[in-house]
């Protein structure tokens, strides 16, 4: 079976035990990766590191948190002996109103994601120079790219993943480490949640989709992840890729 490059390699995911996190560690050990998944769901990580067996090692853990992160690096260089891989995939954030938005909220986005995607970052970049062709693929979101009302913070902390991934690739290409940013649009469990409370306005943000739905976490969006992750993209970095059904257009 075909795998897209990924047989061999050793990835961390960040939120990798639900969402379209658990569907990238799948995808991943199904096309031969091992990964450390880490997530702050224990239960949800330990019966998915049960499930895959040897392929996944679990670490608990806030990915705001740096020790955590440098914690990740040290258990796939145990666990694998290398680390080639990083997919920062992890956020929290609240929506409300701009004007609604609190310290906190502002702290909770940017924490989560920005602070965490450059926390990781950080704390891989050893092993990535050292693996003669890695790939790093963090998080946008079309929230940040459409300015989606009461999504203030999050499109503000998705935006400059955006900016940040675009200067690491120029300065980290030299060691042969690609950085690319993915935006998802995906049918989660809190998405499938929203749609059967609001059916209406499922239907109608659906419908905006030119291929006609959200996308399934582990068939669309997953191997789009994979694909930059693997060494079929060894020529793309610096790069948005919007998996999300063509609702979104980069020029």
């Amino acid at each position: 079976m075909g795998n897209g490059g990924l047989d061999g390699k050793a990835a961390i995911v960040t939120g990798g035990a639900s969402g379209i996190g658990e569907a990238i560690t799948r995808v991943f050990v199904e096309r031969g990766a091992r990964v450390v998944v880490v997530d702050l769901r224990q239960d949800a990580g330990e019966a998915l590191a049960g499930e895959l067996g040897d392929a996944v090692a679990f670490l608990r853990g806030d990915v705001s948190d740096r020790t955590i992160a440098d914690a990740a690096v040290a258990a796939a260089v145990e666990r694998f002996g290398k680390l080639d891989t990083l997919i920062n995939n992890a956020s929290v954030s609240r929506q409300r109103p701009f004007t609604d938005q609190t310290d906190d909220d502002w702290d909770l986005a940017m924490d989560s994601s920005l602070y965490a995607t450059r926390n990781f970052m950080l704390a891989a970049f050893a092993e990535l120079k050292k693996a003669g062709g890695a790939s790093v693929v963090n998080f946008g979101s079309g929230a940040g790219l459409d300015g989606q009302p009461n999504q203030a913070s999050y499109a503000a902390a998705k935006e400059a993943i955006r900016g940040l991934s675009r200067v690491v690739a120029n300065e980290w290409a030299a060691h042969d480490i690609r950085v690319n940013v993915v935006c998802p649009m995906a049918k989660t469990a809190g998405v499938a949640q929203w749609a059967e409370a609001h059916p209406e306005q499922y239907a109608q943000s659906a419908a905006k989709v030119p291929l006609g739905r959200f996308g399934d976490p582990a068939r669309d969006v997953a191997p789009i992840v994979a694909f930059l992750a693997g060494d079929d993209a060894r020529y793309m970095t610096g790069q948005t890729v919007m998996a999300d059904g063509g609702a979104i257009k980069l020029r």
